[in-house]
């Protein structure tokens, strides 16, 4: 398996920001997928949706992740919000390496995102209410995507590269792919969070 370091979560949730910044410590190469996707259609994502159509879209983020199995080195991948819903798409993150869940609660996207106009699905009479039933469509499909879930509401971009980057390098220095939680991060599923629980306290 390809050990490429993914984020996913809904726009606004800082995979970018949080991949560009953790990139440095890692020495590995950043992909924005809407970035590299903007830069091969020659538009931007605004312009791609008024054009093409959001389908359209999602057929380049397909043709992106595929591209990113034939990289060598490890990168850090950061995915467009909508990139996991496809279930093609969740089997090509499998393939490529560990997927990171940057979760965030619906006030704090909004808080980040109301002054921007550069987001075709928040072009809208209720923006706050797109984001908070989007978010309530999503999570679950983000959650059975990541391998593990850092909430991100409380913004300390120095903790969170500091986290993310102990829990991807310890992952790939275990042949089982799986390392503990601790601090923010939390395995997809409670019965896992338990667990890590358990063994932390008889440590």
């Amino acid at each position: 398996m390809k050990q490429h370091l993914i984020l996913i979560g809904y726009m606004g949730s800082g995979k970018s920001t949080l991949g560009c910044a953790v990139s440095y410590p890692l020495q590995q190469c950043l992909i924005d997928t809407d970035k590299w996707i903007e830069q091969k259609e020659g538009m931007t994502v605004s312009e791609i949706f008024a054009v093409h159509g959001e389908a359209y879209f999602r057929q380049k983020e397909t043709e992106c992740l595929e591209t990113m199995l034939l990289e060598k080195e490890p990168r850090v991948l950061a995915l467009g919000g909508g990139t996991p819903l496809l279930e093609e798409n969740r089997r090509l993150m499998k393939q490529l390496g560990f997927t990171v869940y940057l979760q965030a609660q619906a006030e704090t996207i909004y808080d980040r995102l109301k002054e921007d106009t550069t987001r075709p699905l928040l072009q809208c009479d209720n923006p706050r209410a797109k984001i908070e039933q989007m978010i309530g469509e999503r999570d679950p499909i983000y959650r059975q995507a990541a391998d593990y879930i850092l909430q991100v509401d409380d913004w300390d971009i120095k903790r969170l590269v500091r986290e993310l980057q102990e829990a991807y390098r310890a992952v790939k220095n275990r042949n089982d792919g799986f390392c503990q939680p601790g601090g923010t991060f939390y395995s997809k599923t409670e019965e896992e969070n338990e667990a890590a629980g358990d063994q932390r306290a008889q440590s």
